[in-house]
Formats: structure tokens, sequence, C-alpha cells
């Protein structure tokens, strides 16, 4: 392991896979380190991908070249389409995953990969010199580098905690990373967060016969935007729910539950909360839905969704015994809560880069976003934009009105987050242009510039480019002979099918959404001279100065979008750059 490496990815979770694939996929020598390699891509939460929001992250990365799309398409146990009675900006895919087959065909993935090589062993500190990334401590040993991606997961600081139970340690009983007063001595703020998982159950201790029955279905397409995800007996999935006896367990021992107790000081996820904060939230509601979800193809273990908890393990079994067709349940893994530090995501830019440390790029929960999809998307851009800053071509940056992932990194990079930040579909402004299917037509082009898309991938946007145009000529009989001269040929073509029937039942309102996107893009490309000097703005305020100054917004779009400044100031920092003559890009 001694030696150099162009790029340094800390951390094989969802964010480092993803970031290790990308870089080395652009030409470059990759070095993966990981605290076990039996860790590779563990799900250590419910292995499930996908979801309103996050389904189409996924469908994007995959138009981008990443490959946890594939990878969940091969091993998915049950699939269903969500919101399907809905319109098509909400619809979404969600798919159960076979976690240990999910681990082995990602870990396949970066060990068949070239100019990739994979070490267990931790990241002990940075060398920064000059305010650049030039090596890392590896277990005791320097190893040079030209740029280093931070993909820790919840590892940085890890504290679990199971009730009363506290243990200095990440997911899964690993070691918590020592990684973060070497973070703090390269001036980096940090943050403390928490997230929690719930109880897995012995699969053979149910009664399923009290629960309701959620079988899944066969879909046109899942998370890949080039192949039909192959049929499969599909497992089943179920739904119970908890009740005022459950809840009056919960409230009885609420004193010993860490996130009330005052264990626990960093921020959970609104959006995901444990048990004992929705009987505390939500007091007048009479029950909260539960689903019981296998964990791996025909597997002794089915994990309860919606039961997140760091309640004791006594507290745990009582509430298991309230509850419809779990009565008798064996907990074979108890849910526990995590707390661990993150970065605060401000100090990074839309490369996710830090503003202020050349070649030192974060990705995952490690920039306090939560899920597998959110962390999976930013290891791409970080990877794919370590590798092009490397060979000097142009960054991989998606706008908020291109993708998904633009309103997820604009979102952590500008506006900064104070708790787990999850992918909601009502945080995308232009969501109805925006949609699953579609994803690979917004993206594709984008992954054939930077390098990141293989012959396979192109070949087959291609083809359903031109089927796509076919069918919108009333070319049918071409289209159908198109499609018959290839593989997967059939399945293109009932995409590009649905892709043309979404743009002209929705046209109307996509058109709209457009004419929004272009006025957005506008402010976009009014560009701010990076040596801007905020100070000698007089007409601005003195929080405008200070939030300016630190963010160092590179256009007026970036500059509208942080928080706290007001419309006065932006119409003063227009004022300013027009005076001095010094836009970048088009006139302000």
């Amino acid at each position: 392991m001694l030696g150099s490496y162009d790029v340094i990815v800390v951390g094989l979770g969802h964010a480092g896979c993803e970031a290790a694939l990308a870089a080395s996929r652009l030409g470059l020598n990759v070095l993966g380190l990981t605290l076990d390699f039996d860790s590779i891509a563990r799900m250590s939460c419910n292995p499930s991908i996908g979801g309103p929001g996050k389904s189409q992250l996924v469908r994007e990365l995959d138009a981008l070249g990443g490959e946890m799309g594939s990878a969940a398409d091969e091993c998915f146990i049950h699939a269903r389409m969500l919101n399907s009675a809905k319109g098509p900006a909400v619809r979404a895919v969600r798919a159960q995953i076979d976690k240990d087959l999910y681990s082995r065909r990602m870990a396949a993935a970066l060990r068949g990969q070239e100019g990739l090589d994979i070490a267990e062993a931790e990241l002990e500190g940075l060398e920064i010199r000059s305010g650049k990334v030039t090596g890392a401590v590896v277990s005791g040993e320097k190893v040079a580098c030209r740029a280093l991606v931070l993909a820790s997961g919840t590892y940085l600081g890890g504290t679990v905690y199971i009730g009363e139970e506290v243990h200095r340690e990440g997911p899964e009983g690993f070691p918590a990373s020592k990684l973060t007063p070497s973070l703090r001595d390269a001036g980096i703020k940090l943050m403390r967060f928490k997230t929690g998982t719930s109880p897995r159950v012995d699969a053979s201790t149910i009664d399923y016969g009290k629960m309701e029955l959620q079988p899944g279905e066969d879909l046109l397409y899942c998370f890949s935007n080039i192949k039909k995800p192959a049929l499969r007996k599909q497992e089943d999935c179920w739904i119970t729910y908890t009740n005022v006896a459950s809840h009056k367990i919960v409230e009885d021992n609420i004193e010993r539950a860490p996130i009330f107790s005052g264990l626990i000081k960093g921020i959970g996820p609104r959006y995901c909360p444990s048990i004992e904060a929705k009987v505390v939230r939500f007091k007048g509601k009479q029950r909260h839905q539960l689903f019981v979800e296998p964990i791996t193809r025909g597997g002794a273990e089915m994990y309860l969704a919606g039961l997140a908890t760091s309640l004791p393990k006594d507290v745990q079994e009582g509430i298991l015994r309230t509850v419809p067709g779990l009565e008798k349940a064996r907990i074979t893994k108890y849910g526990y809560a995590i707390e661990y530090d993150c970065i605060e995501p401000s100090q990074l830019d839309h490369r996710l880069e830090f503003r202020n440390i050349e070649g030192f790029f974060s990705a995952g929960q490690a920039n306090g976003s939560s899920g597998y999809e959110e962390a999976a998307v930013q290891g791409l851009v970080a990877g794919a934009n370590a590798a092009l800053s490397i060979k000097g071509e142009p960054p991989l940056v998606v706008g908020r009105d291109q993708a998904y992932i633009g309103v997820l990194i604009d979102d952590l990079v500008m506006k900064g987050t104070d708790e787990p930040y999850r992918m909601l579909t009502a945080r995308a402004e232009y969501r109805l242009a925006l949609r699953q299917e579609n994803a690979d037509f917004r993206l594709t082009r984008e992954a054939i510039r930077t390098g990141l898309a293989g012959d396979g991938r192109i070949r087959a946007f291609e083809r359903k480019v031109r089927m796509k145009d076919l069918l919108a000529s009333g070319m049918e009989n071409e289209a159908k002979e198109l499609s018959a001269s290839f593989d997967e040929g059939a399945w293109l073509l009932e995409c590009a099918r649905e892709n043309l029937a979404m743009d002209r039942a929705y046209g109307g309102y996509i058109e709209k959404e457009r004419r929004m996107a272009a006025s957005f893009r506008k402010m976009e490309e009014k560009r701010i001279p990076a040596d801007a000097d905020y100070s000698r703005m007089y007409r601005l305020s003195t929080e405008a100065k200070d939030k300016l100054s630190e963010r160092r917004p590179a256009s007026i779009g970036e500059a509208s979008r942080i928080p706290g400044m007001s419309p006065s100031d932006i119409a003063a920092l227009i004022i300013h750059l027009r005076q001095e003559g010094k836009p970048d890009g088009d006139d302000i």
C-alpha cells in the first residue's frame, strides 16, 4: 500500500463505492479504504432502495454511469411502484434488497474495476500543504495522493445507544473513526447528528395471519435505464400497526430513551423519527404503521420498518408483545441509535470539494445527509470531480433544474442542514420535468461528456432516443423494426413509449416548468468574479457581506439561495457588480 495514488476514497459504503468507481472509470489510479471487506456497501439499516424522491436519485445515478441502479435490479427480492394512482411527478419504485447479495455484488464491481485497489485499513490523518491535500496517513503509513474523498458514513466519532447501554463504535460493531481531531485541525466545522434502526426478528416466530399482505409487482422498469430487470419470484412483505397498548409502554419508559434522557445530544432525522419520537410528537394518534420486510431471500430475519428505536432491550421486547402478529416474535438484533460527527456541508462547493482545501472532497452521510440513495449520488459526483479536477477537465455540476441530484447538492452546499437531510419530491421545484422515467434523457449526455458512460449505455441511450423520435413522428412500424434489431429493444421501445406519453399528457405543465427553469438558469449564468471583495460593497448589509465572503457564491443565483440573503441585498450586489463591470458571464 506504500506509494501514491491519484485519489484516495475513505470508506466504501454507498458513497465510497460510487466515488471509487467513478474516479477509476475516468482513468485514474484509486485506493479505496474500508475497515472490513465484508462491510462494503453494507445496508446497516433497512435494506431497501428507492421510494419518493429516492428512486429519482437512483435512476439519475444510473443515467450518469453509477453502479447502484444495476446492482439493485440484480439483487431486489420485492419491488413495488409507489403512488401509482397519483401523478407521474411523485410515482416511485421502491425495492427490498437482499442485503448480503448486494454487498457481494458491489464488492465484486470494485474488485473487477481496472485502476482501483481496495484495502482493509483506516485513515488516521490528512496531509495538507498550502491549502491542498497531498497525502494521508493510512494505518500508520504515509500514502501520497492528489485528491481525497471523505465518505466515512456514520463512523466519525460514532456512539451506539440501546437504552442505558453506550458503545463507542460505528454501525455493526465496527470501531468509530479517529479522524475527527484531524478534520478539526484542518479547520473543518463539524456537527453532531443521530440516526437509528429498527429491531430485526426471527421470521419463523411471526404470525403473518394477523397482518396485511403486501406482494411484489412485476414492473416495466426498476432502476436501470438500459436493462429490464429479470423476472423472479418475489418475497412477500407485510403491514401491521402499533396500538394504544404499544404507545403506553413507550410513554411509561420514555425517560429511559437516550433521546429524551439527555444521553444523545445529536439531531435526528425529522422524516424518519423513532417510535418514541412518534409517540411524543403525535400524542393523539392511535396507531403507527409498521412494515415487516425480508432482509435476504428466504432469510431467517425480518426488518420492522417504522419501529426505529433506541429504547432498552426489555422495552423493545414489551412493545412487540402488543403488536398484532409480533406477540411471539423473537428479536434477533435490537434496534439502536447511533450518534456521529459530520461536516457542515456549506463548507463545500457544488463539486463537493471543500472551498478552502484543494483536492479534498466529501460525500454521503459525512455531509449531513441520510439514506443510501442520497449518499450514492454524492459519491459519484465527488469521485468524478476529484478525477476531472486532476485531469484538468470541466467539472460535473448538475443544476436544480436538471435533476434531483442537483437539488440535493444545492440544498446542502447553499443552505446547509440542521438535521440529517432526506430527499423529498417536495424539495424539487421542477419535479414534473424531473420524473424517474426520463432520467436518462436528462443526464446521459452529461455522462457521455465526462466519460462516465460506457459503450453499452451510449448505444442503449441513442437507440431509445431514436425510437422516441420515430414514435413522435408517427412512424410506429419503423420504431418496431429498430427495436427488433437488438437485445432489450422491445423493452426500450416500451420505455420510450411511456416517456413520450408522459410528455404529451403533461406537456403544458412541463413547458411552464421549463420556462421557470430557463429563468432560474439565467440567474445561474450571471457569474460573480471569484475575487469579488464584498467588504467594499457598501450597499450590502453587514450580514450579507459576512455570508457572501464565507460562501463565495459563483453566481447571482447561488447568492440568492444563501439563507438570510434578502432581495434588497441581491439587488445591491447586482448594482455593485454592474458598477465595477466585472461579471464573468452574461452582463448583469
